[in-house]
């Protein structure tokens, strides 16, 4: 019987692609369950892209990159946080991947990833709809784009459903941010030291033995 495992996450969290190899380790295992649950945590908001954030951002890019070796390239740096003003939203990155869950889920984690490095390693502004239908149509995955280009009931309706189990998951265990992984069991549930997520894949695979 496989262990059921939940991924706490958003789309354009950096520590959350730093955690990607460690995720993608744990789900290449085969014994795990791993359930992929968007927390909506940068959706909506009116964030927009500052020089003091950009800042930020990038000296936390730095610490993720020299834990984790997960690249974030130069024209990440110029033309994502260099484009002041431009919004800093995850709703159309985080409703694709709903898009792809609902149309071709085994393959969710996978446009997961490719969202994450047309941002962090080709530069682009996944904060806009046309580039990440451009992201899930060059995967061929051309159902969930047309879904996501239309924005149909179904899919706002998922979405927001995933956004509730997600949070009311973050809240019974006070978490106040991602990534989190929470693991399931007959005895109840147990959380993932988050340090295991950015340290060598097989502590973090111990703790599940």
């Amino acid at each position: 019987m496989q262990k059921k495992v939940t991924y706490l996450f958003d789309p354009l969290c950096g520590w959350c692609y730093g955690a990607s190899p460690a995720i993608h380790h744990l789900m290449a295992l085969g014994n795990l369950d791993v359930t992929l649950a968007p927390t909506g945590l940068f959706v909506g908001g009116g964030r927009v892209i500052s020089s003091a954030f950009a800042e930020y951002a990038w000296s936390n890019d730095q610490r993720i990159a020299h834990m984790t070796g997960q690249p974030f390239s130069e024209a990440y740096q110029h033309n994502v946080l260099g484009n002041l003003g431009a919004p800093f939203d995850s709703a159309f990155s985080t409703l694709a991947l709903t898009a792809v869950k609902l149309t071709n889920p085994q393959r969710e984690f996978e446009a997961l990833i490719a969202l994450q490095k047309a941002r962090y390693v080709s530069g682009l502004e996944t904060s806009h709809l046309e580039v990440v239908v451009s992201v899930l149509q060059d995967m061929g995955l051309t159902t969930a784009a047309q879904k996501l280009a239309t924005l149909d009931d179904e899919l706002q309706a998922l979405n927001s459903a995933r956004f509730h189990a997600a949070q009311q998951l973050m809240g019974f265990h006070s978490l106040q941010g991602v990534p989190a992984l929470v693991a399931h069991g007959e005895t109840g549930d147990r959380l993932v030291p988050s340090r295991l997520l950015f340290e060598a894949p097989t502590e973090l695979v111990s703790f599940f033995n």
